[in-house]
C-alpha cells in the first residue's frame, strides 16, 4: 500500500484500488444492505451496468426504513468520480474530504476503472 506523502509524480491511476466489487444498477436496497454488512471496510456502494459507473451509495444514505424490495439506485446520492489521470495528490484530497474517503475511478467513456480509498488511519491508500 502507498502511504499518502509518497507519491510525487503518481497518478490516480497508480493509486486506486482495481479490484473493485460492485453491485448492478438494479439492486435493491435489500441486496445493498447486504452488501454494506458482508465487510467492515465497504463505505461505498458503487452501481454499475456492465462496465459503466452509474452512480454510489455511502451506506450512511440509506434510511433504516427503506423497503428492502426497492431500487437502490434511488438512494444515491452525487459522489465525485475522478479521471485516471489525474494526479495522486488530487486524488488523495478529494478522498480525505468525502466521509467515506473512497473515489471512484472513470474513464473519459464512463467506465468503472477502480476506486480511490485511503485507511482507517489517513495515512496509506487501501488496495
Amino acid at each position: 500500500m502507498t502511504k499518502l506523502h509518497e507519491i510525487d509524480g503518481l497518478s490516480a491511476a497508480d493509486v486506486m484500488h482495481r479490484h473493485v466489487t460492485t453491485l448492478p444498477a438494479s439492486a435493491t436496497v435489500g441486496e445493498l444492505r447486504e452488501y454494506l454488512g458482508a465487510s467492515g471496510s465497504r463505505r461505498l456502494a458503487i452501481l454499475v451496468e456492465g462496465e459503466r459507473y452509474v452512480a454510489s451509495i455511502p451506506g450512511a444514505e440509506v434510511p433504516a426504513d427503506a423497503d428492502p424490495g426497492q431500487r437502490a439506485v434511488d438512494h444515491a446520492i452525487e459522489v465525485p468520480t475522478i479521471g485516471p489521470d489525474a494526479s495522486a495528490e488530487e486524488a488523495r484530497d478529494l478522498a480525505l474530504s468525502l466521509p467515506t474517503r473512497r473515489v471512484p475511478v472513470v474513464d473519459d467513456a464512463g467506465a468503472l476503472l477502480g476506486i480511490v480509498a485511503i485507511d482507517e488511519r489517513h495515512t496509506r491508500f487501501c488496495g
